[in-house]
C-alpha cells in the first residue's frame, strides 16, 4: 500500500513557513551570544536546545533508530495534540479510537474541534474489525489512535498489522506503557510503514513523570511536519538536562531492574487481590496497573479515599472497576490491608 503523507497534511501546514529561532539559525554551544534577545546574567538565562539533539542522538544509540525518526514533545499529550494540528482540518476531518481508552483523544479533538468517532472494545478488549473496516473509506478519517497496552484496562491490543497494512490514514500508537509488557514495541515497524507514528514517554517505566517529556518515533518526512508546527523551545533546559542525567548506563540499568521490581509487585498484588472476596474479576494486565471489578466501586473508592490510599475510579468508564496502580512493596501492602477491612 502506497501512502503519499502530503496529501494526508493539512494545506495551511504544507504551506507553513515555521518560526525560526535564534538557536535555528546557531547551533553551536560556545561563543559571546548576542542574538536571542536573552539576559547575559544567571545561570539558566539561554535558551535550550529546541530540537534536543543531545537527548535524540542517547534515544537513537539505545534503540538503533535515526534522530532524523524521534520527535521530543512537552509530554505525550503535546505529540497528540501535534498530530491533530499536522492532520486534521477542524470542523472538517476525523479521527477515530476505541472505547474504553485514554481520555486525552477525546479532549485534544474537542480543542482542535475535530470530530471523534469512538468504537466499543469487544469483551475481552479488543478492536472488532468487522465494526472497524467500513471506516477505513471514510476519506475525512485521518487518525486512528490505539493506545497499546491500553488505558484503563492494561491489556495489549491484537490485530493493529492489519490495521496499518488497510488504513490509508494515520495510525498513532500510543505506547506509554510498553514497557512493562511482554509484546514489542512497534517503534521498529516505523521504516516499514509511512503512516504510522509510535508515542512513548519517560513518564512511566523511567519513572519521571514530573519531567513532561514525550517521545514520538515515525517516519523522516512525518518528524519533519512535528519539528513545523512545534513552540520553539518546547522542552526546558532543566527539563533536559534530567532526561540526559538518566539516559546513563547506571541509570538505565537501575530503570531496568525497577521495571522487575514492578511486575514481580504486580504479580504479587494480583495472588493478594484474588483472596479477597469484595474483588469479583482482575483483568489481564501487560501494563504497571491493574483494573479489578468489585460490586460497588464508588464505595469501595471512598472508603480507601478516608484512609489515605488513592487509587483511581474508573465507574464512569467501565462499570464497577477500580485501576489500581503498582506502587512499593510497602505501599501494595498498605492497599492489601485497607482492602481487607471494607466490608460493603
Amino acid at each position: 500500500m502506497t501512502i503519499n503523507i502530503k496529501n494526508l497534511v493539512r494545506k495551511n501546514i504544507l504551506s507553513l513557513n515555521p518560526y525560526s529561532s535564534a538557536r535555528d539559525e546557531f547551533e553551536g554551544e560556545n561563543g559571546i551570544f548576542l542574538d536571542a534577545n536573552e539576559n547575559p546574567f544567571g545561570e539558566l538565562n539561554r535558551y535550550p536546545d529546541p530540537y534536543q539533539r543531545k537527548i535524540k542522538q542517547k534515544l537513537s544509540e539505545l534503540n538503533q533508530i535515526p534522530t532524523e525518526n524521534i520527535f521530543l514533545g512537552n509530554g505525550s499529550d503535546e505529540v497528540i495534540d501535534l498530530a491533530f494540528r499536522i492532520f486534521c482540518e477542524p470542523k472538517k476531518d476525523k479521527v477515530l479510537t476505541f472505547l474504553p481508552t485514554y481520555g486525552m483523544y477525546e479532549v485534544s479533538a474537542n480543542i482542535n474541534d475535530v470530530e471523534l468517532i469512538n468504537l466499543d472494545l469487544t469483551e475481552d478488549f479488543q478492536i472488532n474489525l468487522e465494526n472497524l473496516k467500513p471506516y477505513f473509506n471514510d476519506e475525512n478519517l485521518k487518525i486512528i489512535f490505539i493506545c497499546s497496552p491500553n488505558n484503563p484496562t492494561g491489556n495489549s491490543i491484537k490485530n493493529i498489522k492489519y490495521i496499518l497494512e488497510n488504513f490509508n490514514g494515520i495510525v498513532f500508537i500510543d505506547e506509554a506503557y510498553i514497557d512493562f509488557s511482554p509484546e514489542e514495541s512497534f517503534r521498529n515497524q516505523i521504516k516499514n510503514y509511512p503512516n504510522l507514528i509510535v508515542s512513548q514517554t519517560f513518564s512511566k517505566a523511567w519513572g519521571m513523570a514530573s519531567v513532561r517529556v514525550g517521545i514520538a518515533y515515525a517516519s523522516e518526512e512525518i518528524i519533519k511536519f512535528y519539528n513545523k508546527v512545534k513552540p520553539p523551545y518546547n522542552i526546558s533546559q532543566l527539563n533536559q538536562d534530567a532526561i540526559l542525567n538518566t539516559l546513563n548506563d547506571e541509570n538505565i540499568n537501575q530503570v531496568s531492574e525497577n521495571i522487575k521490581i514492578i511486575l514481580e509487585e504486580k504479580k504479587s498484588l494480583i495472588q493478594n487481590l484474588e483472596k479477597l472476596d469484595l474483588v469479583k474479576k482482575i483483568f489481564p494486565s501487560d501494563a504497571n496497573f491493574i483494573l479489578i471489578a468489585v460490586d460497588n466501586a464508588d464505595s469501595v473508592y471512598q472508603e480507601l479515599v478516608k484512609k489515605k490510599v488513592i487509587i483511581r475510579n474508573r465507574n464512569s468508564v467501565i462499570k464497577n472497576c477500580l485501576r489500581i496502580t503498582v506502587g512499593s512493596p510497602e505501599e501494595n501492602q498498605k492497599l492489601i490491608e485497607t482492602l481487607q477491612t471494607i466490608k460493603i
